[in-house]
């Protein structure tokens, strides 16, 4: 299975996961979220993988501010569902597991190089 590299193409922390499997010769393939969203069962998985919904939850993104998330009781999975902004990225996903939001050590995981 190739890398996958999941996020936004405007997004600084994408960017530089992109930067760190380029310099390695790792190839990927980028799925960008504001040209296409994760199939439920994508999510589900990718979810599984991370330990819940909750860990996919951005708190400190816009979608999550302007929709008053910090002050409601809410259902991760449905939010996620119907507002892929929510979603924390980058998300690497790979043979060895998913890794959100991962730092150098993390992506090493992943991708294992």
């Amino acid at each position: 299975m190739t890398i996958q590299l999941i996020g936004r193409k405007k997004c600084r922390h994408t960017q530089k996961a992109q930067r760190y499997l380029k310099e390695r010769g790792v190839s990927f393939q980028f799925l960008d979220l504001a040209e296409r969203t994760l199939s439920p069962g994508e999510l589900d998985r990718i979810a599984a993988a991370a330990g819940g919904y909750e860990q996919l939850i951005d708190t400190e993104s816009k979608s999550y501010a302007d929709r008053g998330m910090q002050y409601m009781e809410f259902d991760a999975q449905e939010e996620l569902s119907e507002d892929p902004g929510l979603l924390r990225v980058p998300i690497i996903r790979g043979d060895r597991g998913v890794a959100v939001q991962p730092s150098p050590d993390e992506m090493k995981r992943v991708v294992g190089s």
